[in-house]
């Protein structure tokens, strides 16, 4: 559209229109559109210099339009653009203008707009605001109307309980006049209470009015005092006749129960147990359930019972048939209760409490008939060895057959019993054996012990040798110990073996840890007494020997004026009676020896056994070790009389050989000035060879400080027995050194005995003897060196061939002026 702004000296048309700036503005197209028609022989010009590749270089425009031939310009619409851009510039200028104008109108409509929808916000929020307060009053009002609804609806719910409990009462009092007519007469009743087919609802009604006339008359009877007596005496007659009723409607339900039960008809069953389960909460149904099955009342299932668990030996079947027998019936035990369980459950309202009934008369009537037959308690007066099996059966019956019913009353727990306590149950079956079970394994462990001492004995005496001469059968039984009178660690062990066996029972039958604790500790006292008694009198039997061997030295020992005859015969004997001594030496030592081998396993048995079942209790384990204690210091008291016997056996063999062997040329020989002999003499040779051979048993049978202090004690008698001996004896300066050779030999042999004390006073034995070899002049230096020696020395100088005229008293009396 042409601009009505456009200059009448032009003839050139404009176009701008505000069209031309929407949508996709395209400046280019813009100016193409102003411009094509004053140009179109420059633009075919153009396109032909563009198609023959002339073309105007940059920067010589301005010359190409400013020459031409004759002075014409060689662009002559360059005026006509000139005017038509001033045109186009005023023209978008005035276009400029109407958009601003347009955009200032338009801005003032959109403030208008704001501040109008701002004021119909406002308005709107104003109104939302007493429109939420309008429903916050109707909410109220709609909860107070429920609530207005609610107690209406109560009131009426309450009237018409109450219409209805009217109701009921009337039908009630009705019935109750039915009931209340004549005294036994059942036959004017309605006919509900005599169709079958409404049992269930007469049996509710029935309980009903027995529940009213019955709290009627408890009421008149709190109120009789004053004179209501009469309202009483007609509501007797009303209860005597309910209860006759009841009785009757009862026992039919429990026909029919019965009948339905043997045919196995549940539902049937069901129906008359949820009825029943209105008398007196189901409890006569249920023991009749009970009380009617096989395993109760078949006198056979019983007898199967007896024969299941002992078969044909009866009472002298053993441990092991009892309890494989006890298995095999609890399990079918078991089974039954489990089948009966599955019909319970399908039958009756309440099946926990019959469970529990059912389970509780398995236990009491069957479970207990068994054990009736099977623990018949022996009495405990008057035991004979030869009764051996009746306590111990008896033990070993009992715990077979708590285990196994232990068992029985775990898988019961596990079908179901309701609230029975079945363990409770369980214990209370065994509370007249468990009461005086310690008293019986007790006396069964001394019975045992008993029994073991008569086999020894009587074995003892089928294998005693046959001895002749001049001993005695009777000595040479002192003497010589048989196998069975010896120490034996298998008897010992034996004796474990029976505590053990005991301890096991105990930890099974003792439910608290305190009873538990109480019984192992009487039961291992019955150990510590067997082992201590059997220790003990074994010892003493092996002292008798040495007692005996001790008596016969003694009785050999003669004079020495007596024929060569006499005192050959008395060497004979005397020989024999040292052979003896060896024997009983050699076999305290072995019973020595198997004491403390039968102490070690006292010890780890309580070590592995007793002790966990005493700790829990506070002073049972300390109460238990010293109990121990004194029962092994009893042993060792025993062993320690003996183990001084043995040394003076030792010693009296020892002072034989010096007496016998021992002459008086072997320290003071006529040819002294002869080359000494350096070998020991002939009675020590005899003396050490003698303390190797018995003492080689020694050596292996005690340990520890027990060879220790026998060693050391057998040392000092040693030391002690020599210096007598050489007392004995004069001694020239050859014999103090065969002397001191015998000493290194006493020496050489002692230090096997580990003993520093004794190798010390044997070593100052090595040096005592120097008194006989030193020169007189040199005895002041010998004391002087060694003054430990002094007191023995002053006797041993005395020893000296040479004391007398060597004046070796006056010297030493100078001696010990100067000391």
């Amino acid at each position: 559209m042409p601009s009505s702004k456009a200059s009448a000296d032009t003839a050139l048309p404009l176009t701008l229109e505000l069209e031309d700036f929407k949508g996709d503005f395209s400046f280019d197209a813009l100016f193409g559109g102003l411009v094509d028609e004053l140009l179109p022989d420059f633009k075919e010009e153009e396109s032909d210099s563009a198609e023959g590749g002339d073309s105007v270089p940059n920067g010589n425009l301005r010359s190409v339009l400013g020459a031409g031939t004759g002075g014409v310009p060689l662009f002559p619409a360059v005026d006509e653009l000139l005017a038509l851009f001033k045109q186009s510039c005023k023209e978008l200028v005035d276009l400029r203008s109407q958009i601003d104008t347009r955009l200032q109108n338009v801005k003032q409509e959109v403030i208008a707009q704001d501040t109008k929808h701002q004021r119909t916000l406002g308005e709107i929020e104003k109104g939302v605001d007493g429109l939420f307060d309008s429903f916050a009053r109707l909410d109220t009002r709609i909860s107070s109307v429920g609530q207005t609804a609610a107690k209406i609806g109560d009131h009426l719910q309450s009237a018409e309980s109450q219409r209805e409990m009217a109701s009921q009462t009337i039908e009630l009092i009705k019935y109750l006049m039915e009931f209340n007519s004549t005294p036994g007469d059942l036959m004017e009743l309605s006919p509900l209470f005599s169709d079958d087919g409404r049992v269930a609802e007469a049996a509710s009604i029935a309980q009903k009015l027995r529940s009213f006339a019955e709290e009627d008359m408890g009421r008149q009877g709190v109120s009789s005092a004053v004179g209501a007596a009469n309202a009483s005496r007609g509501l007797e007659v009303a209860v005597a006749n309910l209860q006759e009723y009841c009785n009757e409607l009862e026992n039919r339900l429990l026909a029919r129960f019965d009948a339905a039960s043997q045919r196995r008809e549940l539902s049937t069953m069901s129906e008359c147990a949820k009825i029943l389960s209105q008398f007196n909460r189901g409890t006569s149904a249920m023991q009749h359930y009970v009380a009617s099955r096989p395993m109760f009342i078949d006198v056979e299932v019983m007898n199967e019972d007896i024969q299941v668990v002992l078969g044909d030996q009866g009472l002298q079947s053993s441990t092991t048939q009892i309890a494989r027998g006890l298995s095999t019936l609890y399990k079918g035990m078991a089974d039954t209760v489990r089948k009966e369980a599955a019909t319970i459950t399908a039958v009756f309202p309440s099946p926990n409490d019959v469970m529990s009934i059912l389970v509780q008369r398995v236990l009491e009537q069957r479970v207990t008939a068994i054990l009736d037959k099977l623990l018949v308690k022996p009495s405990l007066v008057n035991l004979h060895p030869s009764e051996e099996d009746g306590l111990l059966l008896y033990l070993r019956i009992l715990a077979v057959t708590y285990d196994k019913t232990e068992e029985l009353a775990k898988e019961l727990q596990a079908v179901g019993c309701g609230d029975l306590d079945v363990e409770g149950l369980t214990e209370s079956l065994f509370t007249a054996h468990k009461d005086e079970y310690a008293e019986y394994e007790q006396a069964s462990l001394k019975q045992l012990y008993q029994i073991k001492v008569e086999e020894l004995r009587a074995e003892a005496l089928q294998q005693q040798p046959e001895m002749t001469g001049t001993i005695s059968r009777a000595k040479a039984a002192a003497l010589t110990i048989s196998p069975q009178q010896q120490i034996a660690v298998t008897v010992v062990t034996e004796f474990v073996r029976w505590n053990e066996e005991a301890i096991s029972r105990c930890t099974l039958l003792s439910s608290q840890p305190f009873t538990l604790a109480a019984n192992v500790r009487l039961v291992f006292t019955c150990l510590l007494d067997q082992v201590s008694q059997y220790l003990t009198e074994g010892l003493e039997r092996a002292r008798e020997s040495l007692n005996e061997a001790a008596a016969m030295r003694d009785r050999f020992v003669i004079g020495t004026s007596v024929s060569r005859r006499v005192a050959a015969a008395a060497a004979t004997q005397a020989e024999a009676a040292a052979a003896a001594g060896e024997t009983s030496f050699k076999a305290f030592m072995i019973a020595v020896q198997r004491c403390a081998n039968s102490i070690a396993i006292l010890q780890q048995y309580f070590s592995n056994t007793i002790s966990r079942l005493l700790l829990p209790v506070e002073g049972a384990h300390a109460a238990a070790c010293e109990e121990m204690g004194t029962a092994i210091s009893n042993v060792e008291g025993a062993a320690h009389k003996g183990l001084l016997q043995c040394i003076d056996t030792v010693m009296s063999e020892v002072e034989r050989l010096l007496s016998t062997e021992q002459k008086t040329t072997d320290y003071k020989s006529p040819d002294d000035g002869v080359a000494p002999d350096h070998r020991p003499t002939n009675s020590c040779t005899r003396v050490v060879a003698y303390l190797s051979r018995v003492l080689e048993v020694a050596f292996t049978a005690l340990e520890g400080l027990n060879k220790q202090s026998f060693l050391t004690e057998l040392g000092n008698r040693l030391h002690k027995g020599l210096l007598n001996h050489w007392q004995k004896f004069a001694f020239s300066p050859s014999g103090g050194l065969r002397l001191k050779r015998d000493i290194t030999e006493y020496g050489e042999f002692v230090r096997s005995f580990n003993a520093p004390s004794i190798d010390e006073k044997f070593e100052l034995l090595g040096i005592l003897a120097n008194v006989f070899i030193v020169a007189p002049e040199s005895l002041a230096s010998l004391f002087e060196g060694t003054p430990s020696i002094r007191k023995d020395a002053m006797r041993f100088i005395q020893l000296r061939d040479d004391y007398k005229t060597a004046k070796i008293a006056s010297m030493l009396n100078s001696i010990m002026a100067e000391s």
